[in-house]
Formats: C-alpha cells, structure tokens, sequence
C-alpha cells in the first residue's frame, strides 16, 4: 500500500484512510469538499481540462487517496502553441501522487517526485519563493532531471495564483502556466511578468534603451547562459550607484552573460579536477566556479569580476539555454582586499601565510588602494613539491620573518590600484615597469597571449591566472607561481637546518650531562 502525507506546520504525518479534517498553518480546521476535482473552478482552466478530457487522463485526478495537484489557468495558454505541447507526459507532471502539501507547511528544499517520473522521463517538483519587494511570491517548479526529444531537461517556474485549494483526493494549486513545457526565450522568461523573479534585471537592462546591444544578443542568440542577479541584489546600494553609468552598466551585464548552454551538470562535471572558468560576453572576463558538497547538499558559487555570488536557483530552461538565478550583481565589489582574502576558496594558502607577524591587517584599511599579486593555492602546491623543506619553513611561527618578508614582495600600496590592463599600458614585453612595493621595487613586464596575461618577474613568465579581482579598497591578480627568490628558499632552509642543528647540540649536551650525572 502507498503511504500518503501530508505537510502542516512543517511536520509531516500520516493521513488516515477516513480522514475528514486537515488543519491550515494556522490551525485552522478545513473541511475537505467532496467534489470532483476537475469540475471545481471550470471556468478558470478551461484549456487544460479540454487537453485532459482529449488525452483520456481524467482518471489522474479523479484518483482515490491523497495526492497534490497542481492546475494552470487559462491565462497561462496565451501563446497558443503551448497547448501542443501538452501531452500525457506533461499532464502527469502536474501531480504529487501521496503527498498533500500546503504551501507555507512544505519545506522549500524537498523535493518530490511527479508522477512523470520513469525509466525515460524524471520529474521532480518543489515550492520556491523569492522576495520581491515587501512582498514574498511562491512559486511552483518542475524540474526535469531527465527528458527525451519532447520534453526538455531544466527547470520551469509557475506562480500559484491560487494556493491550498481542499478537495476530496487532496489538494489544488491554481499555477500560472504549465508545467515541464519550455517554449520561451532567456528575454522572453525575464519579461513575462511585470513582478515576476527577475523583474528588476529586466528593468535594468531596458535602462540601455529599446535596441540595445545586450537585450539584442539576449532575443537572438541561440545557445547562451545568463547569470542573472535577483530582484534583493539589485536593491545594494553600492549597485544603485554603479548602474548610473552607462559604461560601466553595459560591462556589468556582459559580465553575466556566458555564449554556451551551461546547465549545472555541465559546470559541476567540469570542475572535477579543476577551478573552472567559462569566458563570458565581457572580452577577456571570465567567469569562476566553486561546487561545495555539505552532506550531499550542493552548492554553487560563480565569482566574476571580484564579487562572489550563490547560485540560489539553477537550471532555468529557455529554448535559447539557461538562465542561473544568483543573490548578487557580479563586477561590483562589497568586500576589501582582506575580506576577499579570508572568503575566497582559492586564496586559502596566501591567506594563512599572512596571518604571519599581522601582515593581512592593513588589507582592511581604506586609506590607501592596492595592488595584490596572490598566488594561488595551485601555485603553493608545486613550490610545496619542489622546494618542501622551504615550504614548510613558511608556516611555522619562528619563521614569520620570511613568509612577511616574502608576502610584501607580492604587495603594491600606492594611492592608486592598477588593472592588468594599466600594467600592460606602463610595462609592455621590451620595457619593465618598477612598481613601489612593500618590501623592495619590483620590476615587471606585462604580455598578452591567447586572451591571456602573463607578468614577467625575475626572469620568469608567470600566468594571470585571474586578473582584476575587484575589492572596495584596490585589486587582486591571482597568478601562477610565487615571487620567491633562490636567496629566500636558502634562507628558510638553513635557517631550518641552523635550528635542527642546534636542538641536536642541546640534545647532545643534555645526554652527556646526564651520563656524567650517573657517573
């Protein structure tokens, strides 16, 4: 026998066979009406009720127990070709069979199974809600984790128009379109309604006027990736200021904007063995992912331009890709260079080494603006393999000297900070630039290859690997290999030999002091 439940004040319980009363969030008693289902508010689907009828599935809703349904009015068949893509298929991806759910009593992060849910097609179904304003919208979403040529993988949102609707069998959403049916674009998705997830997003990129370039790429690409901020992140009000620049504006949206399908099995498959980094449509900007696994539970992060950002909802299907819902506007910085330091999962080696003698201190101060060379933790690591006694040296407190020593080489404090871009404009490949660092000048050369950069020190090429991580208080170029000399891998070293020498003499001079004791 299937078990059947319901959710009410966020517990679950078992429904009895003869239950009569169920009880609201607010406790509330509801009596559960004994009607049939589909004849209830006809006049409000009268377009999905014909494609049941005409596809014989009246039986799905007229099905004993206690199951969830969710019905989409009239208003969601305006285009008129969505109707055709509703099939039996699709129909079933309308209900939760033994499962009653209210919607403020379920869970956001369950998800439960439709009864679109075999070997060829899987799809799952959860409420999601998104601010907007003062005001808080729930919404209903299928998602697709597996489909064939008639139904599209991803995620289709539905507003429920009219929620927690009691009937015999269960319990009526009353949702604003269709279901698992993709048959709009990325512009078509941010504009269809006026207080719809990315409502603000759209508001933005119609700043730019009527036939911008942005919202012309949007309308007619045919694969693209869009990470868009949610309706809260542009209410910063560091972005509200930003966004009055029209240059600057048109950066921060292509920034968002990546020229491939990019749904999340793709990112995360990419990221196995290696930070990812997809271009965007921000010339030589990319885009950096970080995939966390907390007891199964995935979480994604996307930095762009310094600001790092959660993906809140993923996989959004548009016929022309995928549309990522983030909690922030990308390429505008909030944190300092120490705050960027502490947070950012790449930077986790430097980061330590600088808890060294205070040195990460003065990365908060917003007198001045830096420039930061930070290796990153990649870079650490084969130095690790190559010099291990040296690496070692680093971490440990009598040698907080050095690791200063060295971190200040990497640091540049002036009364401005420099992009790659002005580095290569001051220090081209034939003429070095010395810039006024911590510790003592340094003398760079700047390349470019292959929408690369690459900063010449030492005598060595070494890779930017991301440039112009923006912060509050200056910018962060995160690179390939440390600036360490030969002088400070000797230094550490046999200052590391000169300390193991002499913990042997005092070794030495206490065994021989205790056999003369014996003596």
């Amino acid at each position: 026998m299937n078990k059947e439940h319901f959710y009410c004040n966020n517990e679950k319980s078992r429904l009895r066979e003869n239950s009569v009363n169920l009880y609201n969030v607010k406790g509330l008693r509801v009596v559960v009406k004994n009607i049939s289902l589909l004849f209830a508010f006809r006049d409000k689907f009268l377009s999905f009720r014909q494609k049941v009828n005409q596809l014989q599935k009246k039986d799905v809703f007229n099905a004993d127990g206690r199951h969830t349904f969710f019905i989409p009015v009239d208003e969601g068949f305006k285009p008129t070709t969505r109707s055709d893509l509703i099939d039996a298929k699709v129909i079933d991806g309308h209900v939760i069979p033994n499962y009653v759910l209210f919607t403020q009593a379920t869970p956001e992060t369950e998800e439960y199974k439709s009864l679109a849910f075999s070997d060829n097609v899987k799809v799952i179904i959860s409420f999601t809600t998104s601010a907007n304003g003062k005001e808080e919208i729930t919404y209903v979403k299928s998602n697709t984790v597996a489909g064939d040529a008639k139904h599209s993988r991803g995620v289709v949102l539905a507003d429920i128009v009219r929620a927690n609707i009691p009937v015999k069998n269960g319990v009526v959403h009353l949702i604003q379109r269709p279901l698992m049916v993709v048959d709009t674009t990325v512009i078509d998705f941010l504009k269809e309604k006026e207080d719809g997830p990315l409502c603000k997003f759209y508001e933005v990129i119609m700043d730019l006027g009527e036939h911008n370039q942005f919202l012309n790429e949007l309308t007619l690409a045919k694969d693209i990736t869009l990470f868009a901020p949610s309706n809260e992140a542009w209410n910063e009000i560091s972005v509200q200021n930003i966004i009055r620049n029209q240059q600057k504006l048109k950066e921060i949206l292509n920034l968002h904007l990546v020229r491939e399908r990019l749904p999340l099995d793709a990112i995360i498959h990419n990221n196995m063995n290696q930070i990812y980094q997809a271009p965007t449509a921000l010339p030589r900007k990319y885009l950096y992912f970080n995939v966390i696994n907390h007891h199964n539970n995935l979480t994604l992060t996307v930095e762009g331009g310094g600001v790092n950002a959660t993906v809140t909802q993923t996989n959004i299907a548009a016929t022309n890709g995928f549309i990522h819902i983030i909690d922030r506007v990308l390429g505008v910085p909030y944190t300092t260079v120490f705050e960027k330091m502490k947070t950012d999962p790449m930077l986790n080696i430097t980061y330590n080494l600088g808890k060294r003698q205070m040195f990460n201190h003065q990365l908060n101060d917003m007198e001045h603006r830096y420039t930061y060379f930070v290796p990153r933790d990649h870079a650490w690591l084969k130095f690790q393999i190559k010099h291990p006694s040296a690496y070692n040296a680093l971490f440990k407190e009598d040698f907080g000297y050095y690791t200063k020593q060295i971190l200040e080489r990497h640091l540049i404090r002036t009364d401005r900070s420099y992009t790659v871009s002005d580095l290569k404009l001051l220090a081209n490949e034939t003429h070095p630039f010395v810039l006024p660092s911590s510790r003592d000048p340094l003398r760079l050369r700047v390349k470019e290859s292959d929408k690369n950069y690459y900063v010449e020190w030492n005598g060595r090429w070494i890779h930017v690997f991301r440039p112009d991580v923006e912060c509050t208080n200056g910018i962060i170029h995160v690179i390939d290999e440390p600036f360490v000399l030969e002088s400070d891998i000797r230094a550490t070293g046999s200052a590391d030999k000169t300390r193991s020498t002499y913990a042997f003499i005092l070794l030495f001079i206490s065994f021989a002091f205790a056999r003369i004791l014996e003596n």
